[in-house]
């Protein structure tokens, strides 16, 4: 039976509770959440699965040891002291990257550097030779986590960042990490059991994310690479099953995705990256101004946007946010509306009471995700009726 052991799930911060879920309903043992990360077991194929299919998920580290240090001399040593030799050896090509949390060193680049010189040490003594770094693409990707004075080091089985999910070629200004638009996409409740839309779509990553969680697409079934595929324990045979088990556990979608950007080079670039994705069938972009359209059907409609800020692109942030409110007012009966934005001032601008309010960042900018219920006739004849 294949071995079950500890791994690690990085996302982006106010996502932990749903990769959380999403570890749970694919099967995850012992999930258990923290800061921008979550905690869970399983083997290595569930690590090939994990990889591929997670929406909300950066990277998965695969934690190899961990123990106390008391300085740099100290790390040094005990890196030293484990067994690379099972990793790798001195023909593959390594990168380190560390990251530091109320650690006893005070730079992340200085515990890379005495980590890295404690690997090529090692296999200088032992082997007389020593292995290359390789920042761009390693063979292996070592990942150290230092909190106070306790390091865990482990091996990075992604590679690149999980968002880089292989369908986006072109993309517009500001446009939105594919995990935080799946994020988003999960805590609006998108189920794929209406029809859905974003009226200010960008490259059409939000439009992208939506289709696949509405078919059960994995997330990752476009990258061309993962880390692991590299690993000397690498099971072609084992990966090429996971991806056939999940292609087969897609659905039908019934329903319809619209993206509308007003900007001609936006709505070529979400073309491309639809039809990359495979998607075409289900989504329709087209060059409309949200102000100015209207809902493109009848019945229930679910939407979700990412609207300027005013931070890359400028504009009239109170005439801006306040015609969103008021398109939605007239135009968008029936329609739950979510929108993100990291200019807290401009809410006050929309003129309507979100129900809800997520706090969660955009990159480096703090942001609110709320939610706006817009109802067919009045709030009150809706509760009256039910």
């Amino acid at each position: 039976m294949a071995q079950n052991f500890k791994m690690l799930a990085k996302t982006l911060y106010g996502l932990e509770d749903v990769l959380a879920t999403e570890l749970r309903n694919l099967g995850a043992m012992k999930v258990e959440t923290g800061v921008r990360g979550v905690f869970f077991e399983g083997d290595k194929g569930f690590m090939y699965k994990a990889n591929l299919s997670l929406r909300t998920a950066l990277k998965i580290l695969k934690p190899i040891e961990t123990f106390s240090v008391r300085d740099e001399n100290d790390l040094y040593d005990k890196v030293f002291a484990m067994h690379w030799d099972k990793l790798m050896n001195v023909n593959t090509t390594f990168a380190i990257h560390a990251t530091l949390s109320d650690a006893i060193f005070n730079h992340s680049q200085f515990v890379a550097l005495k980590t890295k010189d404690a690997i090529v040490d090692k296999f200088r003594n032992t082997e007389g030779k020593r292995p290359n770094v390789d920042v761009k693409h390693p063979d292996i990707s070592i990942n150290i986590h230092i909190h106070k004075n306790r390091v865990t080091i482990s091996l990075d089985s992604s590679g690149s960042s999980l968002h880089h999910r292989g369908y986006r070629t072109a993309t517009n200004i500001a446009p939105i990490n594919e995990v935080l638009a799946a994020g988003m996409l999960l805590l609006s409740g998108w189920d794929g059991q209406c029809d859905f839309m974003d009226p200010m779509c960008g490259s059409g990553t939000i439009p992208v994310e939506a289709a696949m969680i509405a078919c059960n697409i994995p997330a990752n079934i476009n990258r061309k690479e993962f880390a692991f595929e590299k690993w000397a324990d690498y099971d072609a045979d084992l990966f090429e099953k996971i991806v056939e088990s999940s292609l087969n556990k897609t659905r039908e979608f019934y329903y319809k995705i619209y993206g509308y950007d007003k900007a001609p080079s936006a709505v070529m670039k979400a073309n491309d990256n639809v039809k990359n994705a495979n998607l075409s069938e289900y989504i329709t972009i087209k060059q409309y101004n949200f102000f100015e359209t209207y809902k493109p059907v009848d019945g229930k409609l679910h939407m979700v946007f990412n609207p300027p800020y005013g931070e890359r692109l400028q504009i009239d942030i109170e005439a801006f946010y306040k015609a969103i409110g008021n398109t939605l007012k007239q135009q968008y009966a029936d329609t739950n509306a979510w929108l993100i934005t990291s200019n807290l001032e401009s809410l006050k601008h929309v003129g309507l009471r979100p129900s809800r309010k997520i706090a969660l960042f955009n990159g480096k900018l703090e942001s609110r995700f709320v939610k706006y219920e817009m109802y067919a006739g009045s709030k009150k004849a809706k509760y009256q009726n039910n």
